[in-house]
């Protein structure tokens, strides 16, 4: 029975997409402590990867080594499991938006789910439960702009970085959220986003 079990998961695995998270509760038809046990099994031959307590991501393995799907993926994924939202924060939200071409090796988010750290390679994914007022808008791109130049900081604004404002804002699908979303960042980003705004409207 066992045995029929884990073949059973190992195909699922097997099948399933690259960088697929599983968590020990995706398979309830089974008895979850022998779950656990396989999980680890698999991850010893390199069919997974864990990346927190009860947490695991298909891999891929090359010649290289371990390939890993990308941290927004994974989060995306973790936070769709949880019916929770996530927003990059600090320099992740910074690399996300081109403000910055360096990418963190400890990247963070907000959540309103659980705070966890999760491991994947040499990288430390945090997530932190945020207030509320964080998930306020409605816009990701206000959300997550906000954020990034939270980390930038108001006396560290370069004219490139208000030519990626404006290039974002010209590129955005969700106009019609900015007006709302704009009363909602503080007053010094708010300034910033509404100039932005208008270098689009008067060319």
């Amino acid at each position: 029975m066992h045995n029929i079990v884990k073949e059973d998961i190992k195909n699922i695995i097997t099948h399933s997409k690259f960088g697929r998270v599983f968590f020990v509760s995706s398979f309830p038809q089974y008895d979850e402590e022998y779950v656990t046990k396989l999980l680890a099994i698999f991850e010893r031959e390199g069919i997974v990867c864990r990346v927190a307590k009860g947490v695991y991501v298909k891999v891929r393995k090359t010649r290289f080594g371990i390939l890993y799907p990308s941290v927004y993926e994974l989060v995306t994924e973790i936070a769709q499991r949880d019916k929770a939202v996530i927003i990059p924060t600090g320099a992740t939200a910074a690399n996300r938006l081109g403000f910055s071409s360096q990418v963190p090796v400890n990247t963070n988010f907000l959540t309103t789910g659980s705070s966890r750290k999760l491991i994947i390679g040499n990288r430390t994914i945090t997530l932190k439960h945020g207030a509320p007022k964080n998930f306020a808008f409605r816009s990701r791109l206000v959300q997550e702009l906000v954020q990034a130049l939270r980390c930038i900081g108001e006396n560290n604004i370069t004219e490139e970085d208000e030519q990626q404002i404006a290039k974002l804002l010209a590129e955005t699908s969700e106009n019609a959220s900015l007006e709302y979303d704009i009363l909602l960042a503080p007053i010094w980003m708010r300034k910033i986003i509404k100039r932005n705004i208008k270098k689009q409207d008067n060319e």
